[in-house]
């Protein structure tokens, strides 16, 4: 039932304050009606007994405190879905900005969508091919799996967020595959980039894409990301579609979040974040995920800036504790042309070896990841040593090892921004780099894997 009030008490920016209301509950949707007619929509921020504390998605310019009636909705805000919103660009609210007709919706879904049961899950297991070797090969995506981006601010994220949203695919026959792309508080251009850069791909076809601008409300901002994964569940679990969520970029969501809080006047944590950040971010990121007896999935790739590269900052400290690894940006090797810029020594995959190996990749794959690690690792020790004490001084194993972590960024890291590179290949350059090292130096891998992709020992020059 809607309940209609003249109590406004206060207006303070964006937050409206109603007294003497009656069953209102946290996240209701609310609607401020002008003299004029003008409807303005808000979202219930926080109830204590008879006030309610609303935010608006528009600007309170214009709001009398006299003369505006609100109403709640007593329902949430919701999503309307059907298959029709592949290839359909929404705002951060879901509203259509592609000058094409509104989606007739089959149904409509509550954005804060429904927790799993954790004994409903099913285990991620199955290997997702971006065509990135850093992340194929290295830090390995797996269907269900939540894998953020940790980048810096300059560094080239967006392309490379693009590039997976128009590349990713499950491999298999018959695999119904889709990416829902959520980008929150950017830029005009950036927007543009994005949906530009899908339309000439033709990525959008199988694409659902929500943004919301850097001048939208911070209450829209903070809808965005539940946008996307309440269109993903859809696609996932309801059309049994393999779905592919990439949020950019966290960092302004956390900001909206922090602005929310500052507005409601709370006690800051870390940094002046508010202190359920933690809780929040998890109710985001928790949303992937396989279920029991439904053949869909949504896996996750949260794209997030570190103020002044600070992995220590509070939300990829907290993103760490809830995903299940990070791929980090190095502004070092971005630096040196290489893209994707990808340090792939502090990047991890925790659940790279469970999407890896016979009938998933290969049969080598493991011990291949295992064996280029560790070389790349102490051809990194032999660079600082040189830089010490020159190169000359290094031992013949050393220099081959340096040799072989300046060829790995040149030739494994570095690739164009269009080069969709197979398991296969990049398995190949990886077994290509090994060539660079002694024989002996290859503890890692199993003597038939080596014989079988190097050839056998005598056989080496």
């Amino acid at each position: 039932m809607v309940k209609e009030y003249l109590t406004v008490e206060e207006i303070v920016g964006p937050i409206v304050l109603v007294s003497g209301v009656e069953g209102v509950k946290y996240e209701e949707l609310v609607e401020l009606e002008l003299p004029g007619n003008e409807v303005r929509r808000g979202r219930v921020l926080e109830v204590n007994r008879d006030k309610a504390m609303v935010q608006l998605f528009e600007g309170a310019t214009g709001l009398s405190v006299k003369s505006c009636r609100v109403r709640f909705l007593g329902k949430g805000i919701e999503l309307g879905v059907s298959p029709e919103i592949l290839g359909r660009v929404f705002d951060g609210l879901g509203r259509p900005i592609d000058d094409s007709p509104n989606v007739l919706p089959e149904k409509r879904l509550s954005i804060s969508g429904n927790p799993l049961n954790p004994y409903s899950r099913n285990y991620p297991s199955e290997f997702i091919q971006t065509g990135i070797s850093a992340i194929d090969g290295l830090n390995t995506l797996v269907r269900g799996q939540k894998l953020p981006i940790f980048s810096g601010f300059g560094l080239p994220h967006s392309e490379l967020a693009a590039q997976i949203a128009r590349q990713a695919t499950v491999r298999g026959k018959g695999e119904q595959f889709s990416v829902v792309f959520a980008a929150m508080g950017i830029t005009f251009e950036e927007a543009q980039f994005f949906i530009n850069d899908f339309q000439r791909t033709g990525a959008i076809d199988r694409a659902v894409l929500y943004i919301n601008l850097a001048d939208d409300p911070a209450i829209e901002r903070t809808a965005t990301p539940r946008m996307a994964l309440t269109a993903a569940e859809y696609l996932a679990f309801d059309l049994g579609m393999h779905v592919l969520v990439i949020l950019t970029d966290m960092t302004n969501y956390c900001e909206a979040l922090r602005e929310i809080s500052a507005a409601r006047k709370e006690v800051p944590g870390r940094r002046g974040y508010p202190g359920y950040m933690y809780t929040d971010l998890a109710s985001i990121y928790e949303r992937a995920g396989r279920v029991k007896g439904k053949s869909g999935s949504v896996t996750q790739i949260p794209v997030l800036s570190m103020p002044e590269d600070d992995r220590t900052h509070p939300i990829p400290d907290l993103t760490g504790y809830i995903t299940e690894g990070q791929i980090v940006l190095d502004r070092a090797l971005h630096r040196k042309g290489i893209y994707p810029p990808i340090n792939v020594l502090p990047s991890l995959s925790r659940l790279r070896d469970k999407g890896i190996g016979k009938e998933k990749t290969r049969k080598d794959h493991a011990d291949w990841s295992n064996q280029l690690f560790a070389g790349y690792a102490r051809g990194r020790e032999a660079q600082e040593l040189a830089v010490i004490l020159g190169e000359a001084s290094l031992s013949e194993t050393d220099r081959a090892f340096l040799k072989f972590s300046n060829e790995f960024d040149k030739k494994f890291v570095q690739q164009g921004k269009e080069e969709n590179r197979t398991i296969e290949e990049t398995l190949q350059i990886g077994w290509d780099l090994l060539k660079i090292l002694p024989r002996d130096q290859l503890k890692r891998i199993r003597p038939e894997y080596l014989d079988e992709f190097l050839g056998k020992e005598e056989e080496q020059p």
